[in-house]
């Protein structure tokens, strides 16, 4: 039950922290916009949001694994399996 809790928290964190980077309001970022397309984030603005995600989780996100990383639900999927 907890680790529901935490994984919802996380979540929110995330996506709290996407929206910051990507200028987005909250209520308009959906977990399955692309970053590039929908969003507008550059290059920039995809290095800064995977390492806010290192930093603020204490993770290593593999460089091969970036690319993969297009919305939301990718940096949740890559966090479940390193938390």
């Amino acid at each position: 039950m907890a680790k529901t809790n935490n994984i919802e928290e996380i979540k929110k964190e995330v996506k709290k922290l996407v929206a910051e980077i990507t200028e987005t309001p909250e209520e308009k970022l959906t977990e399955d916009a692309k970053f590039f397309e929908d969003l507008g984030v550059d290059s920039m603005m995809a290095l800064e949001i995977v390492a806010s995600i290192e930093k603020k989780y204490r993770v290593t996100i593999p460089e091969e694994e970036i690319p993969s990383v297009q919305s939301l639900q990718d940096i949740y999927k890559i966090l479940d399996k390193k938390l």
